[in-house]
């Protein structure tokens, strides 16, 4: 089994999925972001899945910023069951990888790891851990089209 370092609540926002940061193993900041404004920032509540729009039935194409190395990079998801999410990105349109996000019950785990076991993108799957957080009150089409959320797109490749 995984284990859990980041949970994403993902909502449909005017027609394209949004998916923001909701809980996190470990605290973390931006800090790789290509706007230095931005790179103090927190990651919870942060937009990760970035206007998903439907392409054929189960899927989704759009972008996902990845805070590990502050890129953003073309990607599509896919429903593989009702709770199983396909995740996939691509650098340079031919570089692929991906990954298996698990829908979670919506109260986060009780526990938190002290490090990160990944360095692929932020997902809403795997948890271990030692500490709680409380998931962000406000929603996600808010957190994900509001003011200071889309200055990383920038480094989209």
């Amino acid at each position: 089994m995984a284990k859990q370092v980041a949970r994403i609540k993902i909502a449909d926002c005017d027609g394209r999925l949004w998916g923001v940061v909701a809980w996190e193993a470990q605290p973390g900041i931006d800090s790789k972001n290509p706007d230095p404004n931005l790179r103090s920032r927190p990651t919870l509540g942060m937009p990760i899945l970035l206007g998903m729009a439907s392409s054929k039935m189960n899927k989704w194409e759009g972008q996902i910023y990845n805070s590990e190395d502050g890129h953003t990079y073309s990607a599509s998801i896919s429903l593989l069951d009702p709770n199983t999410l396909r995740v996939q990105g691509c650098f340079l349109g031919f570089l692929c990888g991906g990954e298996n996000w698990s829908r979670v019950d919506p109260d986060p785990p009780a526990t938190a790891s002290t490090q990160r076991t990944t360095t692929k993108p932020p997902a809403n799957r795997k948890t271990t851990g030692s500490q709680s957080q409380p998931e962000p009150s406000d929603d996600v089409c808010s957190r994900a089209l509001g003011s200071a959320g889309l200055s990383h797109e920038r480094g989209l490749k």
